[in-house]
């Protein structure tokens, strides 16, 4: 059993599970009803995703050091006791099952995406490559 972090809209891998989409706003001109026949998600936790705001900073990030800054704000909002119980949450959840989580970027080493990988993976979940 495991979390795979994966790119949303993109083919569903084998034993991926449950598409869990960890992104403000949902695909533009997809009808509710195909979220997940389109391969975006199967059900919907904002709350996991960055601040309107702390988006924009990390969309704009052209270094290391504003990645660094990024990082580091995007830890302190999953450090929220809501958002840190759901985290806690899918860690456990993945010791019974698979399950997978992502956004939209294509380049998941600038996403917040790789940074909810290292949160689960502290937090004793088992990962995918």
């Amino acid at each position: 059993m495991s979390i795979s972090i994966v790119q949303l809209g993109s083919p569903r891998g084998a034993d991926e599970g449950l598409r869990i989409g960890t992104v403000r706003r949902p695909p533009r001109g997809v009808p509710k009803a195909e979220f997940a026949s389109r391969d975006y998600y199967d059900t919907w936790l904002p709350q996991l995703a960055p601040s309107a705001e702390l988006m924009a900073e990390g969309k704009s990030a052209t270094s290391e050091e504003d990645w660094a800054r990024f990082a580091r704000h995007y830890r302190a909002e999953m450090s929220a006791a809501d958002t840190s119980r759901v985290l806690d949450l899918l860690a456990a959840l993945s010791h019974g099952t698979h399950f997978a989580v992502g956004c939209y970027c294509e380049d998941e080493k600038r996403c917040h995406r790789s940074l909810l990988r290292e949160l689960l993976a502290e937090r004793g979940a088992v990962m995918r490559d």
